[in-house]
């Protein structure tokens, strides 16, 4: 992981209301001795957006990128590149540039859930942040900006290679980030039955953290995670998903998608391929 901090960022010319690009800005003042580098990557969805000429979003001319993507990043002091994609494979396209760019971090607006129905992401998302070559953090409308509470979600039950290696992923990044933002690190772990309770004293000397910054708790991880997540007033969750090698042909972690589903926070996914 690079002291340099180099943060992708997406763009969607359709959005009014660039979430993910506000985000970089903030948590990159956040960042202590760390200069970071933004790379703004301007790309259309086509599974959420309608692409054809009717809408007017998709017009968009100098002064657009003048005031909302380049007049913002330098009046922050942040050094910055901009990119256009006009490719059709939305998410292969942001791998290859991130890929390029040498991201670590890619910042991927989500948007706000309409007339309460149940979070979902459109397919191209999730093999976005299954294939991705870098952790992906999803940055939620409304959530809070500050980074100084970091809740790292694990599965210590977890018996397969692939899932070991994931769990110390996880505590790697989230320590690191811990460290970049200055923030205090949770770990949670949950089970759902005595024969599946998770080992403590391996959390312990896994994450070297206090007693008191280690949770577990009985209940689905959604369901455990987003209560401590509100309950310690937690800014960003790290969580981990197994990629295209690490599991079947589901392209959907169902775990995954009910954690994501059941928090307003932004989340950083970890790929483990």
């Amino acid at each position: 992981m690079s002291k340099s901090q180099k943060l992708f960022v997406v763009v969607d010319p359709n959005d009014t209301h660039h979430i993910a690009l506000e985000r970089a800005i903030i948590v990159s003042s956040l960042m202590q001795g760390i200069k970071p580098k933004v790379h703004a990557f301007v790309a259309v969805d086509g599974d959420a957006v309608d692409t054809r000429s009717i809408n007017d979003n998709l017009f968009r001319d100098l002064t657009w990128f003048e005031q909302n993507i380049k007049s913002p990043l330098a009046n922050a002091g942040i050094e910055y590149t901009l990119e256009v994609s006009w490719s059709s494979e939305w998410q292969k396209s942001i791998m290859e540039s991130a890929k390029r760019f040498d991201a670590d971090l890619i910042y991927l607006p989500v948007h706000a859930k309409t007339n309460n129905s149940r979070f979902s992401f459109s397919e191209s998302k999730w093999e976005l942040l299954k294939g991705a070559y870098c952790p992906v953090v999803l940055i939620r409308p409304g959530a809070k900006a500050q980074r100084k509470v970091i809740l790292a979600a694990v599965n210590m039950q977890a018996q397969r290679d692939v899932q070991i290696e994931l769990n110390k992923k996880i505590i790697e990044q989230a320590k690191f980030y811990a460290d970049v933002y200055g923030a205090d690190l949770h770990v949670i772990n949950g089970y759902l039955d005595s024969l599946s309770y998770p080992d403590r004293g391996r959390l312990v000397a896994l994450t070297g953290l206090p007693n008191d910054k280690i949770h577990v708790a009985n209940g689905y991880t959604s369901d455990v995670v987003s209560a401590l997540a509100e309950e310690i007033s937690a800014d960003l969750i790290v969580m981990g998903t197994l990629g295209q090698n690490g599991m079947t042909k589901t392209r959907r972690g169902n775990t995954a998608e009910r954690l994501i589903a059941a928090v307003d926070t932004d989340v950083m996914v970890i790929n483990h391929g």
